[in-house]
């Protein structure tokens, strides 16, 4: 077995996120408790329906001021997006997993349950993680599938041009790690940093 191309999670492999810190910022812009904040942004589904792609950020940024009963100029989309996205922390040593992973394999890409909210707050930081040079990116607001659904690991497999059996994959849920195990690729849980290291050095010898 050759593996000729290793994706990595985004949270918690690539950065760490506290979606409590958002649900914490929210309220304070909207003057709402922590609570409320926590029902609108994400218990009531829009966030995964704006992760899917079935929304855009201005229609989920509609959806908020509207629960809140604020208009755009109280709470405009900017302000709005990053406070929900103002909530991860880089875990810079898997800049060098990265490297490590792409000498050794030869391409790496991202595989990401994401927002565009998410996904462009964290690539704009000033963090060595943030400007890994993906040779792939798939992230399911844009292929309008999250994982563990069959669909995005489909267009995974597509967009690196090898087969499933040379393909290893990080991700810090079970759930996904064993749907891409039953795509036949090789992926196994773990956190980023040390873990993440001893996976690829066990794994790309």
């Amino acid at each position: 077995m050759q593996i000729e191309f290793v994706y990595f999670d985004l949270g918690n492999i690539l950065v760490a996120f506290d979606p409590e810190i958002a649900c914490r910022n929210v309220a304070k812009l909207a003057n709402v408790s922590v609570a409320r904040a926590r029902e609108v942004v994400y218990e009531s589904g829009m966030e995964v329906r704006y992760e899917t792609g079935e929304i855009t950020s201005n229609q989920f940024a509609d959806f908020v001021r509207d629960e809140f009963k604020l208009e755009p100029n109280q709470l405009d989309d900017e302000t709005l997006l990053n406070a929900i996205a103002d909530m991860f922390t880089p875990i810079e040593s898997m800049v060098e997993v990265a490297s490590l992973a792409r000498r050794r394999a030869g391409r790496i890409g991202v595989l990401s349950n994401t927002c565009p909210a998410h996904w462009n707050w964290v690539r704009r930081q000033p963090w060595s993680v943030s400007m890994i040079d993906f040779d792939v990116k798939v992230l399911s607001y844009e292929v309008k599938s999250m994982k563990p659904d069959h669909r995005i690991y489909q267009a995974a497999e597509q967009a690196t041009g090898v087969r499933p059996d040379q393909i290893l994959f990080i991700d810090d849920k079970d759930e996904n790690v064993q749907a891409a195990q039953e795509r036949g690729w090789n992926a196994q849980q773990c956190l980023g940093g040390d873990h993440a290291r001893t996976v690829i050095e066990s794994w790309l010898r």
